[in-house]
């Protein structure tokens, strides 16, 4: 490991990067150094701009690659090099809004019970019933399970978080049969290794089969458990602050995304077409044959 390296990745740990992005930005830099075959320190503003197209107009990655190559780039040269370039010279792309897609009620029960293996249910339906990110399921300990008062510890969630959320009593059966099926010790979804967590890629896979089985189309992945989860509590009126406690946003402004897909929100809000009165667009119109 260089020196230079090496200081990047001791600024990085400093700041309690998570150890994913902190792998993820070394790659991304060591990468950038390799496409011109130079030290990363000997590179400048043009090579960043030239390094940003070939990203976009050759390798073609996605939006989510590329804007984790630019905070890279802006990361090392701020921090690292403590280099004065114009954090405009290495700019991060528009984000695009898109809504995720959001799974009704009765598509979550189809995809909870599409699975015969115990263990892919009951990671699917604890993401759902506790609103958890991948990571945090894969992560999760037998010790984060508080049986009597029916919560469930997620430590060290994003943002190095600890937060608390509830266990459902459907959901503490299902954990209580499955731990009688595998008999965990310490994680509560061990990989194939017991001595270590599940992957997120193997949690990944169980949702998608699932999904297939259950006949589902739309384009599912372990976050849409999370984002149903939101959604559903929100059509249930919960209040917005209890979702943003129970999913660990930061800000309230993250969670307010999920009014756009509350159906109870949209189906509860009057039309200003309704305000018009007495109105008779049908019977009044003249049939115009389509155009040829």
């Amino acid at each position: 490991m260089t020196a230079l390296r090496q200081r990047m990745l001791e600024d990085l740990r400093i700041r309690n990067y998570a150890p994913t992005t902190v792998a993820c930005y070394i790659r991304s830099v060591a990468e950038f150094a390799q496409h011109f075959n130079k030290p990363p320190d000997q590179l400048g503003p043009e090579e960043i701009r030239s390094w940003q197209l070939f990203l976009l107009n050759e390798k073609r990655v996605k939006l989510s690659t590329y804007i984790q190559a630019v905070c890279a780039l802006r990361f090392f040269y701020q921090n690292t090099l403590h280099r004065r370039i114009d954090i405009d010279r290495i700019p991060l792309p528009r984000y695009e809004k898109k809504l995720p897609v959001i799974l009704s009620k009765a598509e979550v029960k189809a995809l909870l019970e599409a699975p015969r293996n115990l263990k892919h249910r009951a990671m699917l339906a604890t993401m759902y019933g506790a609103g958890l990110r991948v990571s945090e399921v894969a992560s999760l300990k037998i010790s984060d399970l508080d049986r009597e008062r029916h919560v469930i510890g997620v430590r060290g969630g994003k943002g190095h978080k600890d937060r608390q959320v509830m266990l459902a009593e459907t959901l503490r059966e299902l954990l209580a049969a499955y731990w009688r099926w595998k008999h965990p010790t310490a994680w509560l979804f061990p990989g194939n290794k017991p001595d270590y967590p599940i992957a997120t890629n193997s949690v990944f896979k169980a949702c998608v089969a699932a999904a297939r089985k259950a006949g589902i189309t739309k384009p599912i992945h372990p976050h849409s458990l999370r984002h149903a989860f939101a959604t559903h509590l929100l059509d249930e009126g919960v209040n917005l602050l209890v979702i943003q406690t129970l999913l660990g946003h930061a800000h309230l402004k993250t969670t307010a995304h999920y009014l756009h897909l509350s159906e109870s929100a949209i189906r509860s809000t009057r039309s200003p077409l309704e305000t018009l009165g007495s109105l008779d667009l049908v019977r009044s119109a003249t049939a115009i044959p389509p155009e040829r």
